[in-house]
C-alpha cells in the first residue's frame, strides 16, 4: 500500500533545511543546557562528582555530524511533524547522546587515542592520573572513568527519550538493543577471526545501517504519528546504511588521521573483520591468507592496503556504493513524499555515502 506523507506549505528545499537547521540549534541547546543543569548539581555535591558530566559536555562541543538528530528530524518534519515541538527534540538530543555513549566506549575498545581530533575521553583521564602521579595504574583508572562516563550519557539520553509515546519508545529500545548486538558480535568475530561477508554485512547493518538512519527516521515518522512510512524509511536506511559503513571501512584503510579526526587503521590493529575485508578475503585468495594468522600476530597493514587495492576490491566497493546510494533514493519513490523532500533525502544520501557537506 502506498503512503502519503502530508505535504507541509513550505516544502521547498531552502524551507526543508532552515526548519531542520532550527531544530537542530534547539537541539544543541537542549544537550547542552541538560548537562550543564546536571554538572552544577553534582558540582555542590562534590568537584569530582562533576567530572563525567564535564567530559561529556567537552565531548559534545567537539563537533560530530550529528547524523542521528538530522535523520530523526528529518523523518518528523517529511511526514509532517509540527515544527514546534520539544518531543521530537528531546528525541533527537537523546541519539545524539547515545551516541556517544557509544562512542566513548567504542574508543576504549578499539585503543584510540583521538576523536574529531582532540584526545578521546580515556585517554584524558589517563593523562590527568599520570601527571598528578596519583595511585593505581593510569590506562585502567582513565579506562574506568571513561566507561563511566559513556554509562552516564546513556542514562542522560533515556532520560531525555521519557516523553516518547508507546509507539516510537518501541523504536528507541529496538535500536539499543540492535546496537549493542551488533557492536558485540563486531568484536567477536574479530576475536575469532570470522571471515563472512553475509556475517559482517549484518554486523554494518545493526551497527550503522538501522542505528544511524533506518531507526531515526522511523523514530521521527512515529513521532509525526505516520509510522506507516517505516518501510519507505527502512529500504532508504538499510541502504544508505550499508554505503555509510563501507565508507568508514574505506577511510580507515586508505584514509589520514587528519582527514578522519581519528586514527586510521584500527581495524587492521584490532583485526576487525569489516564487511571491506570479509568481501577482499572472498574475492582474493591472498587477502584472505593475510588475514589467516591463528596465532594472533598482528596484520601487515601496509602490505593489507596493497593488496586490497590490487585486488580490485577498493574499486568495486566504490561501485558498491554509488549503486547502494542509487537504491537508497529508489526506496523512497512511491512513498508518497513531497519532491522536495525526495531531492532533500537524495543530497543527505550523497553527503552521507561520500561524506560531502
Amino acid at each position: 500500500m502506498t503512503t502519503v506523507a502530508p505535504r507541509h506549505p513550505l516544502a521547498t528545499d531552502a524551507a526543508i533545511q532552515q526548519s531542520r537547521g532550527e531544530l537542530l540549534h534547539l537541539v544543541e541547546e537542549r544537550m547542552l543546557g541538560f548537562l550543564a543543569n546536571e554538572q552544577a548539581r553534582w558540582q555542590d555535591v562534590n568537584a569530582r562528582a562533576a567530572q563525567p558530566v564535564a567530559a561529556l559536555t567537552t565531548f559534545l562541543a567537539n563537533g560530530g555530524k550529528r547524523l542521528r538528530p538530522t535523520f530523526c528530524l528529518s523523518g518528523y518534519l517529511a511526514a509532517g511533524g509540527h515544527p514546534a515541538n520539544s518531543v521530537a527534540v528531546d528525541a533527537a538530543a537523546a541519539l545524539e547522546l547515545l551516541q556517544t555513549f557509544i562512542l566513548i566506549h567504542d574508543d576504549i575498545a578499539d585503543n584510540s587515542s583521538l576523536r574529531r581530533g582532540a584526545p578521546t575521553v580515556h585517554e584524558v583521564f589517563v593523562s590527568e592520573h599520570r601527571e598528578q602521579g596519583w595511585q593505581g595504574e593510569s590506562r585502567r583508572f582513565g579506562e574506568g572513568v571513561a566507561v563511566l562516563a559513556g554509562d552516564l550519557a546513556f542514562v542522560y539520553a533515556d532520560q531525555l527519550a521519557e516523553r516518547l509515546p508507546a509507539p516510537a519508545r518501541t523504536v528507541w529500545n529496538e535500536m539499543r538493543a540492535e546496537l549493542v548486538i551488533g557492536q558485540h558480535l563486531d568484536m567477536a568475530i574479530a576475536a575469532e577471526g570470522v571471515v563472512d561477508p553475509g556475517l559482517s554485512r549484518w554486523v554494518a547493518v545493526q551497527k550503522s545501517g538501522r542505528y544511524t538512519i533506518h531507526r531515526p527516521l522511523v523514530l521521527g515518522a512515529t513521532l509525526a504519528g505516520r509510522p506507516d512510512m517505516a518501510a519507505a524509511f527502512e529500504g532508504y536506511g538499510l541502504a544508505l546504511g550499508e554505503a555509510f559503513q563501507l565508507r568508514d571501512d574505506l577511510i580507515d584503510a586508505f584514509g589520514s588521521t587528519e582527514d578522519a579526526g581519528k586514527p586510521t587503521g584500527l581495524d587492521f590493529a584490532e583485526h576487525k573483520m569489516t564487511l571491506l575485508l570479509a568481501l577482499a578475503a572472498e574475492r582474493d585468495p591472498r587477502v584472505a591468507a593475510l588475514l589467516d594468522n591463528e596465532e594472533g600476530e598482528p596484520w601487515d597493514a601496509e602490505l593489507l592496503r596493497t593488496a586490497l587495492e590490487e585486488s580490485g576490491v577498493r574499486a568495486a566497493v566504490e561501485r558498491t556504493i554509488a549503486n547502494l546510494v542509487d537504491k537508497a533514493c529508489a526506496s523512497l519513490t512511491g512513498s508518497g513524499l513531497d519532491k522536495a523532500w525526495r531531492h532533500e533525502f537524495a543530497r543527505l544520501a550523497t553527503q552521507v555515502a561520500y561524506r560531502s557537506h
